[in-house]
């Protein structure tokens, strides 16, 4: 049986872990030709190389020269900016770029411009330069966001003429029945009460900003319109997304509310493979429920859809202009119910210019001038 060599962007992170964990357990099925992550734990970026004897190694860190003094002769360190988007044209059978943050476009596009196939858990990709990233062709592209594997499965239910909507489920995060806002410590809005994620995707749950940024992702993937995608309250997170068709019909997608079941459909594409992910528990009681989403007390829903349908940049802005929000909280130097303030006031002063996207250098450029108002209405409101 020939194993299907993987790329992996981001290996030190939750998704990265999770694969090289579904990885171990499907020796036989994959073979990692290369791993790359940011400078946060090179410890144990160095071990995972090891473990799976990963021929090609990349960082962002300075310290690369003591990475290949301590790994094997036979590895190749990669070090700098452009790292992950040097590993991410190996040649290779899939790339799962599962970097956080707008700074996994590069190495997305990177990887559909060497042939490669992506399986994509950087959601900012399509959120930044979504217009540069499906110019390759929606076939490259295998989704890995729970939200839409689920889709991307149901949809295999009928033509695509065929779907009336797209419904992605959000858990509500920590705040959902919770009316003040204004008083969330960083502790709290971290206490995410189903999904074990990084510091910056657990804010932006707790927001709801995630979800937007979904809702555009789903734009993108399945090339509907802001009007056919709706988002819905569902706690147990056990129904990752569903599909309605023009006949009445709903296909949903279920499974345990962890990540490895996404991330095994992508990298086995088109098979699927045991020793994945436990299955539901069938013999057991279970209660589902869904709600609508409080747009007062969350309305970063319908800003998305509104920086979606501007076009252009405006999404771009919009990420950026949330990533530095984020950040201002989790340094408590913004409160929880400012995040959105500041994205909002950012994308009604810069969304009135001009939002053309027509190479990475024009999403820095909306980016940076994103950033740089943020932080100004950051000192403005300090």
């Amino acid at each position: 049986m020939t194993q299907k060599r993987i790329v992996i962007l981001g290996s030190t992170g939750s998704i990265g872990v999770q694969a090289l964990e579904i990885v171990a357990a499907n020796t036989h099925h994959f073979r990692v030709v290369g791993i790359s992550a940011g400078s946060g734990n090179l410890e144990l970026l160095m071990k995972q190389a090891e473990e799976f004897g990963v021929p090609v190694v990349g960082t962002t860190a300075t310290q690369a020269e003591a990475m290949r003094f301590a790994l094997s002769d036979e590895v190749e360190v990669i070090d700098g900016a452009d790292a992950s988007a040097e590993i991410a044209s190996l040649e290779c059978d899939i790339v799962l770029n599962a970097i956080n943050g707008s700074i996994g476009l590069a190495p997305t596009l990177a990887a559909l411009k060497a042939g490669n196939t992506v399986a994509l858990a950087n959601k900012e990709s399509l959120v930044a330069g979504g217009d540069l990233v499906m110019a390759y062709g929606a076939d490259r592209i295998i989704p890995v966001d729970s939200e839409h594997s689920a889709l991307y499965q149901c949809m295999l239910s009928g033509k695509r003429s065929e779907i009336s909507q797209v419904i992605l489920t959000a858990s509500g995060g920590p705040f959902r029945d919770r009316t003040d806002l204004s008083d969330i410590t960083v502790a709290e809005a971290l206490a995410h009460p189903t999904w074990a994620m990084g510091p910056v995707v657990t804010v932006n749950s707790a927001t709801l900003m995630n979800k937007g940024l979904e809702i555009i992702e789903a734009h993108y993937l399945f090339d509907l319109p802001y009007s056919q995608i709706q988002a819905v309250v569902h706690p147990q997170s056990v129904v990752h997304s569903m599909v309605e068709f023009i006949d009445g019909s709903t296909i949903a997608q279920l499974s345990p509310p962890n990540m490895k079941g996404p991330i095994g459909y992508a990298l086995t594409h088109p098979h699927r493979h045991a020793k994945i992910t436990p299955p539901m528990n069938w013999s057991a009681s279970h209660t589902w429920t869904f709600a609508p989403i409080d747009a007062v007390r969350f309305p970063a829903i319908s800003l998305a859809k509104h920086c979606g349908e501007l076009g252009g940049g405006a999404t771009a802005i919009f990420n950026a202009a949330n990533e530095v929000a984020v950040e201002a909280f989790l340094g408590a130097r913004l409160s929880f119910n400012k995040i959105f303030t500041i994205v909002e006031k950012t994308v009604n002063s810069l969304a009135s210019g001009p939002l053309s996207v027509r190479d990475l250098d024009d999403v820095s450029r909306l980016e940076k001038d994103a950033r740089d108002l943020a932080h100004r209405l950051l000192q403005e409101s300090a």
